[in-house]
C-alpha cells in the first residue's frame, strides 16, 4: 500500500469515526430527532458545493441517527423535502419568497427578526417536532400553526436501563436482545412517558 493509499485510508477512517461519534451522540441525548430530507442529489449538481457535500456525508449521517435512534428508544421526524425551515421566520412565521445559500443571517421583513439563517432553521424544525407530537399539526406542513408546548425549546432525554454484564463474555459484555414484542411494549411505554414530558 502506498503512502497516498494509506493516508486515503486514514482520512477514511477518521471520517467513519466522527459520523459514529456524533450519531451515537445525538441518538442517545434527544429523545425526538428530526431530520430534513434533503434532494442531496439535486445538491451534488452544484460542482462547487458536491466535494463538501460528498464529504459531509448526509446520507451516512441520516441512516445511522434513524437506526440508532430507534435503538434508543426514540422518535424520528423527517420534515418534508419542501418544508421551508430556512426561509420562515421562527418568530412570527412569515415565509421569505427567496432566500439565496450565501446569506447566512435570516432577517425578517415582518417583525424584524435578525438570526443566524441556521438557529433560525433548527428553531423551526424544533417547533414542528412539537407540533408532529403534540397533534397539533402534520410535520412538513408549512400551514401548521402550534403553540410551544411548556419546556419544548429544553433537551429531551432518554431514559434507557442499564443492562447488567452477565458470565460468559469476554469482558462480561452483553450482546443486544433481539427485538421481539416485549420491547415493543417497553418502546411504546417509554415513548408515552416521553409524551407525558412535553
Amino acid at each position: 500500500m502506498g503512502e497516498s493509499q494509506r493516508f486515503g485510508h486514514q482520512v477514511a477512517n477518521l471520517r467513519a469515526d466522527a459520523l459514529h461519534k456524533l450519531t451515537t451522540g445525538i441518538a442517545s441525548e434527544y429523545g425526538t430527532v428530526v431530520v430534513e430530507d434533503l434532494n442531496v442529489a439535486g445538491m451534488l449538481r452544484n460542482h462547487r458545493l458536491a466535494r463538501k457535500i460528498q464529504d459531509a456525508g448526509f446520507g451516512e449521517i441520516r441512516r445511522q441517527i434513524t437506526y440508532k435512534t430507534d435503538w434508543a428508544g426514540g422518535t424520528i421526524i423527517v420534515a418534508d423535502r419542501w418544508y421551508p425551515s430556512s426561509k420562515t421566520c421562527s418568530n412570527c412565521k412569515t415565509v421569505k419568497a427567496k432566500l439565496p445559500l450565501h446569506v447566512r443571517v435570516f432577517t425578517c421583513d415582518a417583525c424584524g427578526l435578525v438570526i443566524d439563517r441556521d438557529e433560525n432553521a433548527a428553531r423551526n424544525l424544533a417547533d414542528l417536532a412539537s407540533a408532529d407530537i403534540t397533534g397539533t399539526g402534520v410535520a412538513g406542513d408549512p400551514d401548521a400553526q402550534a403553540s410551544k408546548p411548556r419546556g419544548a425549546d429544553r433537551k429531551t432525554r432518554t431514559t434507557r436501563t442499564r443492562h447488567t454484564a452477565s458470565a460468559g463474555r469476554a469482558g462480561g459484555a452483553t450482546l443486544p436482545r433481539r427485538r421481539g414484542e416485549e420491547e415493543a411494549r417497553d418502546r411504546t411505554q417509554d415513548t408515552e412517558a416521553q409524551l407525558a414530558l412535553w
